[in-house]
């Protein structure tokens, strides 16, 4: 018989949290979500007022930062599952100690395993420990890309991420857009960089645009819950849909 349990999401794509939900549902309907939560801020507010749950799903990069910092600023007991779209070297490093990782888009069979591994081991909090430590461990590991060698004319240029402003996305050609008001091309797409760029320097804002902490200079209300966004030598302003509206105001707050 499958046991009762309380499920925490921490996860800040709502498309990923609703289709584990539903997953969820489907397969474990005595489970209850008891709550989503899309930051480490948010998930650390949650844990000072609530108790523990019994099983948390966490994703490991939110848009405030690495999801292991939850670790380090509050208490955590409950057993946890990974989810990640593309860390497979965190993979490697806490794949023999946590339950289980989930790689994203989360597939119904491997759900499964991951749950019945659970509901087969009773992990005390003493046997956390080692896990904590791997991931705290991976977390100081983590290198984000710092700067790029771009061609441009007869030579390279070594660009720094502190010097870029902004990425915009037109057509599939991507430019680097710097503070100075220059710009060049680079080979990568907005996905790859987005996987490459420190979550806590640069935000994914739309589809078009990955703009740097240093570069907002204003955020007004836009309609529909939606944020609109002053770039530095940015023509037009930037739009943060009604989703991703909260998960900038966290990161712009951190």
């Amino acid at each position: 018989m499958t046991k009762l349990a309380k499920i925490l999401i921490i996860e800040d794509e709502k498309a990923n949290s609703d289709r584990l939900t539903r997953l969820l549902t489907k397969i474990r309907p005595s489970y209850r979500v008891l709550d989503v939560l899309p930051s480490i801020k948010k998930s650390v507010s949650w844990f000072e007022v609530n108790t523990a749950p019994d099983l948390v799903f966490m994703d490991i990069r939110l848009r405030d930062g690495i999801s292991f910092e939850i670790f380090n600023r509050t208490d955590l007991p409950c057993p946890v599952i990974f989810t990640t779209a593309y860390d497979e070297y965190a993979v490697q490093a806490f794949k023999y100690n946590s339950i289980d990782y989930l790689l994203k888009p989360i597939e119904l069979a491997d759900l499964e395993l991951a749950l019945t591994k659970y509901e087969r081991a009773a992990i005390p909090p003493s046997q956390q420990e080692p896990l904590l430590k791997n991931l705290l461990d991976y977390m100081d590991q983590k290198i984000y890309r710092k700067r790029f060698l771009i061609p441009y004319r007869d030579e390279y240029l070594r660009i720094s991420t502190d010097e870029i402003a902004y990425f915009f996305s037109q057509d599939g050609v991507t430019s680097a857009c710097l503070f100075n008001g220059k710009s060049y091309l680079i080979a990568q797409a907005l996905d790859s960089l987005e996987q490459q760029l420190d979550p806590k320097q640069f935000f994914r804002a739309n589809r078009q645009y990955i703009v740097s902490m240093n570069a907002v200079d204003k955020v007004h209300n836009y309609f529909n819950a939606k944020l609109k966004l002053e770039i530095r030598n940015c023509q037009e302003g930037v739009i943060v849909s009604r989703i991703k509206a909260p998960l900038l105001r966290d990161w712009l707050d951190y």
